[in-house]
């Protein structure tokens, strides 16, 4: 069974609902049709039914939910929570209304806030910033979480490294250039994320172009610094830095460049220093290695919320609505 299958069978255990706010967009319509039909997951769908079921007359949407944000009883009920939540920040209800009815991302977070849905994926034709900014505002961060991150779960064909070639990366879409502390933060986020999905234990890699003090610079003391804070937040989790990622997966560099460590020739999550290394990192090993590429999923999120890739497929969309889904189990 692969990675995904797996998912996909801890999703059916506990099915959750998911909504899928951009219903204009064919490859989200594909991907509820193949949700619903393998049945790991219950989807809300926004906007007009007659219309979304015209898209393609082929896909079985019977047992989705639709929600029209322009023509539903629930809309009053959000309004006054979005004015509840945002009112010290000048939203009133005229605002909180425009908001819901014209950007249904605003909308597909505030039923997750109310608890009618368990999460939301979206991104098919959205920048990150706009998904995570409804979200931030109205689902907000986990009382536990300093940062808000993001991690890909990849899934590399044929590879001995890491499990069995799955391998968390993070931050690959959200965090430009996270401090010491924040790049500390999101190692502890993503060796969780990785233990929650896999049920096996991370080995948290700091990524960095020297290996234990073969080179000097200041991005390279970063990484240092931060892998002392995280060892310190999280003295139960296996994390070692700074290291070059041929030693950080590669047993006998690992061995040879890094001796005593717990991480080197084994790391199955993957920090990288900053946003420019960790995006092109993630999209090398999705193209050249022919990888599957889960997310970016959220962490630090009060509920999930997660985005998709804009060149994402119908599948991928699939996914990460079967780790959302998990996510929300937890």
């Amino acid at each position: 069974m692969s990675f995904i299958e797996g998912i996909k069978q801890k999703a059916k255990a506990d099915k959750k609902t998911i909504v899928l706010p951009e219903t204009s967009d064919i490859r989200t319509l594909q991907a509820a049709h193949k949700i619903l039909e393998e049945g790991f997951a219950d989807i809300i769908l926004l906007g007009d039914e007659e219309q979304i079921k015209a898209v393609d007359s082929t896909l079985n949407l019977q047992k989705a939910q639709f929600i029209n944000p322009n023509n539903t009883s629930l809309l009053e009920e959000f309004v006054e929570l979005f004015v509840e939540l945002r009112g010290h920040k000048g939203m009133d209800a005229q605002k909180a209304r425009e908001l819901l009815t014209k950007d249904w991302l605003y909308f597909g977070v505030a039923l997750v806030k109310a608890k009618k849905a368990d999460g939301m994926v979206a991104g098919a034709l959205h920048a990150t910033s706009d998904v995570l900014r409804p979200s931030l505002q109205i689902i907000g961060t986990a009382k536990d979480s300093k940062i808000v991150s993001s991690c890909f779960v990849m899934i590399v064909p044929d590879c001995v490294y890491g499990l069995d070639g799955t391998f968390v990366f993070a931050d690959c879409a959200l965090c430009q250039d996270p401090t010491p502390e924040e790049l500390a933060n999101i190692a502890v986020a993503s060796a969780r994320t990785f233990r929650a999905l896999t049920k096996s234990e991370p080995f948290v890699g700091m990524l960095s172009h020297s290996t234990y003090g073969s080179a000097n610079h200041p991005h390279i003391d970063k990484v240092r610094e931060a892998t002392k804070i995280a060892q310190n937040l999280a003295p139960d989790l296996a994390i070692d830095g700074e290291l070059q990622l041929d030693a950080a997966i590669v047993p006998s560099i690992g061995a040879s460049k890094a001796k005593g460590s717990k991480v080197a020739g084994k790391a199955n999550v993957l920090v990288f220093p900053d946003l420019d290394s960790g995006n092109i990192g993630y999209k090398l090993v999705q193209r050249f290695a022919k990888a599957e590429a889960y997310g970016p999923i959220s962490q630090g999120m009060a509920a999930p919320v997660n985005d998709l890739s804009r060149g994402c497929s119908s599948d991928d969309i699939v996914g990460v609505v079967a780790l959302t889904a998990l996510q929300a189990q937890a």
